[in-house]
């Protein structure tokens, strides 16, 4: 959940830890702090709050030291504090560490040292726990020490470690939490996420589980758990440094929302071959490989879950193979039925989501293959996949994911589209009909994003709501959860998402005057039940806004204020009809003063369970 970033080179680092914790700051943190050696000492400065608190004292100093790490913290352990913010130092001061993840036996380890050595501990964080415990075990040899004490930690950490006695070098260690090395020259780098360090490099290492690096600034050495060196191939970035900036828009998100018909557009013509088919990475589900699939499981969390419902439909309809859809953090305890007749198929933004990742290696280890969606190339999920599709949104910084979501749609229709053709349930005539109108999403996306006026002026007469209900039925009741999802974790409006049909058994009995509702209504088929349904709502003093395709007007008699999108096929609706709540949320959440990129709580990339 954190940002981690570390340096070791012949430039300053506090520049390099500051610049690199400022382009993490959308993993979301409550405070930030750097340790740096200069002038003989491991000089620690960490303040509650955000960046710019850090800058400010930091700019009271003239600290050079060229060796250094920075840590943004999303507390996990004791509340948000300068004392309990990272880095953590054993008692002397002279090992530093920051550490992204949760050390799960702590208490055992603090406990053992305060019997052992009778340290005292300055925090009520986890982590402190791991600096003191590298300290026991140091000898002279900070690698040395580190690799011990990793054997008697249980948990999730990147962690990154200095040694005021060994000021020319850096250890970092991966365990279920995101780690790159950055390779410059006369310098090299550690950060949590690869935007932290584009602005110096586009050569990294790819760090993988259980493997220890040792930095200095001419070498990068890489160790797996038996303390073998490893040989690895560096991975060079495709993208640059502006494609994680603003681009002169006010937020992240409005830029994201605006990028939509180009993600949507890239991550599907990049999958269709000159005669116009589905073409997926060089994955080969053959007809027997399908054939032999009893069972689809979708894993994953927040809107990526959103998506996989989505996919669910999907893959029913058109590939005719059952489908369950699992929420990540519950999948490992509910004892899934899976076995080497199973597909699973994880869905992450990030790749690096550690509660996917969790249920990733179970399905694994019960002999299921693994297909995993994902946006970031190269990420956990993805190398430990038998089959990746990537997602094309580009780099997403917002914590509140939007063209990520609307990727994953894209690719979920066209896994389905995929297993559908080469399993001959489907016709070539409805396939090229599907597949024709999937083109014509970008250009339809981008209508909506242009044409937000009216989205505007709701957003400014709803903004002071402090409850919603979004309804829906069919695909609507999945989009109804994103769009619910949106509104609260930008906004802070407590909101919820049900199915329409279910009102009247419970939820009903919470619509009273002035209520907002937000009511999608764009399947054909089930529309006349959800005129009944607005119907039902307003009766009670419901604020209903509709959601409806372009023609259907009778909406117009029943809701109070109508958002139209494009027509298109019911099936294909999701990709459509979330737009526009994405951008009600946003403007919501502008019009309410609330820092939309950092929600508050919040962070991109969930590394913890």
């Amino acid at each position: 959940m954190c940002g981690i970033v570390g340096y070791i080179g012949n430039n300053r680092a506090e520049d390099v830890l500051v610049d690199g914790l400022k382009k993490l700051e959308y993993r979301g943190y409550d405070s930030a702090g750097v340790a740096i050696f200069d002038e003989g000492e491991i000089k620690v400065r960490k303040y509650k709050g955000r960046m710019a608190n850090l800058e400010e004292h930091l700019s009271k100093e003239d600290i050079k030291g060229s060796l250094g790490i920075g840590h943004t913290r999303w507390a996990t352990h004791g509340e948000p504090s300068d004392r309990n913010s990272h880095p953590h130092t054993n008692v002397s001061g002279s090992i530093a560490l920051i550490h992204n993840g949760i050390l799960e036996n702590y208490m055992q380890l603090k406990e053992w040292l305060i019997e052992m050595k009778g340290d005292i501990f300055k925090s009520e964080t986890d982590t402190e726990v791991i600096a003191h415990l590298i300290d026991h075990y140091y000898e002279g040899d900070l690698l040395d020490a580190v690799f011990t004490a990793v054997d008697k930690m249980e948990g999730a950490y990147a962690l990154g470690v200095i040694c005021k006695d060994e000021p020319d070098k850096i250890v970092a260690v991966r365990k279920d939490s995101p780690l790159i090395v950055g390779l410059g020259e006369d310098a090299n780098y550690i950060a949590s996420d690869i935007p932290a360090l584009l602005k110096y490099t586009k050569n990294m290492y790819l760090i993988e589980n259980g493997e220890t690096v040792l930095l200095e600034k001419d070498k990068v050495t890489i160790y797996n758990e038996l303390r073998q060196e490893v040989k690895r191939d560096v991975f060079e970035v495709t993208w640059d440094a502006q494609a994680a900036e603003k681009e002169g828009y006010e937020h992240f998100m409005i830029k994201e929302i605006n990028e939509q018909p180009k993600g949507v557009h890239d991550t599907l013509h990049r999958r269709l071959n000159k005669e116009e088919k589905i073409e997926l990475d060089g994955i080969k589900l053959t007809k027997e490989d399908l054939d032999r699939i009893n069972k689809v499981y979708i894993v994953a969390c927040g809107t990526a879950y959103h998506a996989g419902l989505v996919g669910k439909y999907a893959i029913e309809k058109f590939a005719k193979i059952p489908v369950d859809v699992a929420v990540a953090s519950e999948f490992r305890y509910s004892d899934p039925f899976i076995d080497e007749n199973t597909l699973f198929i994880a869905v992450s933004q990030s790749g690096e989501t550690l509660d996917t990742l969790a249920a990733l290696r179970e399905a694994k280890r019960k002999g299921a293959r693994i297909m995993s969606v994902v946006n970031v190339v190269g990420s956990s999920v993805a190398r430990e996949s038998d089959d990746v599709f990537y997602t094309w949104a580009g780099p997403e910084i917002a914590v509140a994911s939007t063209k990520a979501y609307t990727t994953q749609l894209v690719s979920m229709y066209l896994i389905a589209l995929n297993m559908a053709d080469t399993k001959g349930s489907i016709s070539q005539e409805r396939y090229t009909e599907i597949v024709n109108e999937l083109k014509t999403m970008p250009l339809k996306i981008e209508n909506i994003v242009k044409n937000d006026e009216d989205l505007q002026k709701l957003a400014d007469e709803q903004f002071n709501k402090e409850n919603a209900f979004y309804i829906g039925r069919g695909l609507d009741v999945c989009v109804a959860s994103e769009g619910s999802l949106k509104l609260k974790e930008i906004s802070y409006i407590h909101s919820e998402a049900i199915a329409a049909g279910e009102l009247k058994h419970g939820t009903i009995a919470l619509i009273e005057e002035g209520r907002l509702v937000i009511a999608l209504a764009t399947q054909d088929r089930l529309y006349d039940k959800m005129l009944s349904n607005i119907q039902e709502v307003r009766a009670r003093g419901a604020y209903v806004i509709g959601v409806a395709k372009e023609g259907n007007k009778e909406i117009e008699k029943t809701a109070d204020k109508v958002i139209y999108i494009p027509d298109t096929m019911d099936e294909l609706t999701p990709i459509l009809s979330v737009v526009p709540l994405q951008l009600l949320s946003y403007y919501i959440a502008v019009a309410r003063g609330c820092d939309v990129d950092k929600p508050k709580n919040l962070a991109k990339s969930v590394t913890v369970e």
